[in-house]
């Protein structure tokens, strides 16, 4: 039986780039390709990271950039969560290396395209690139055979305003477009993260020691450990990409989950990027979504330390 095959699509920062070293080092998984988009911090900077990250591992898998800015608003990042670099400003040489193309959206359609219906797509930042690729090449929708987007939340709040999460926020036109597509995703919000994915430090401590990698990916988080004990009020900092990158690769560690019909509002305003998951079946719509609720954190933690281990 062959390897599963992955795209993903990141806003590369300190949790993306655990959620990259989880897929590139899983033997079952081949990683087709990489498409960057701005979020987390600006493109740019998104593609050193991942190329770095890419490198760090030994691996060839193709990075392409994508969207630098959201469909319809000013780019606004969270540097002020990842650090200026995205990787917690540790001094990283996070620059000289070329992505494999500037055609991002169209790496992720001929990926889909290439291989109906085997192509396993995570997102790990905002929808960007997949609102352009459905709007470019709408057979992507029912070609693809799996998407699992880290976003949202399926229960409040959120962690960017008091509705919102982040990567829908940043971008809500294009999770709007994407929740509307007619393709069905599996979210795994941010408050899966907040529940089975927060790394204190005795934790982060034990997880270093593994080995360089382990080192790299608990040094990175440094600013976010700062902003989460102070802002998120953990004690430690959270990994949502890699928790959405877990249940990717591994559907099982899920413990609770439903299918609903789930939108995000787009537009400004205090609604702006919300989920709206109809718990209640209200608005008598079709299911589009594998709510996520909960997940087994040991499983998740047994994953984390074999892809950090040497």
């Amino acid at each position: 039986m062959g390897k599963r095959k992955f795209f993903i699509d990141t806003d590369t920062a300190t949790d993306d780039a655990v959620a990259l070293l989880i897929a590139l080092r899983h033997s079952g998984i081949e990683v087709l390709g990489i498409s960057i988009v701005a979020g987390n911090c600006p493109a740019p900077s998104a593609t050193q990271n991942a190329l770095y990250t890419r490198d760090l591992v030994g691996s060839k898998v193709p990075v392409h950039v994508g969207a630098d800015r959201p469909l319809m608003r000013p780019l606004q990042t969270a540097q002020h969560v990842h650090g200026i670099d995205g990787m917690g400003d540790i001094g990283l040489p996070l620059n000289g290396r070329n992505p494999d193309s500037f055609k991002g959206v169209q790496a992720l359609i001929d990926a889909i395209l290439n291989n109906p219906g085997e192509v396993e797509l995570v997102t790990l930042g905002p929808l960007t690139n997949l609102a352009l690729a459905i709007q470019i090449e709408p057979r992507v929708v029912n070609l693809v055979k799996r998407v699992v987007i880290m976003g949202g939340t399926a229960v409040l709040p959120g962690n960017i305003t008091p509705l919102a999460e982040f990567n829908f926020w940043v971008d809500p036109e294009a999770a709007h477009l994407v929740a509307n597509s007619g393709i069905y995703f599996e979210m795994a919000g941010w408050d899966i993260s907040v529940a089975h994915a927060v790394i204190d430090d005795e934790l982060a401590a034990d997880l270093r020691k593994l080995g360089p990698l382990g080192e790299f990916a608990i040094d990175i988080q440094g600013v976010l450990r700062e902003f989460c004990i102070n802002s998120s009020q953990f004690e430690g900092f959270d990994l949502p990409d890699p928790i959405a990158m877990a249940i990717a690769i591994e559907p099982s560690i899920v413990t609770k989950e439903k299918s609903l019909y789930v939108d995000v509002i787009p537009g400004d305003g205090a609604a702006r990027g919300q989920t709206v998951v109809d718990v209640l079946n209200n608005l008598k719509k079709t299911p589009n979504c594998r709510v996520i609720y909960a997940a087994d954190r040991d499983r998740f933690i047994s994953m984390l330390r074999n892809s950090l281990s040497s």
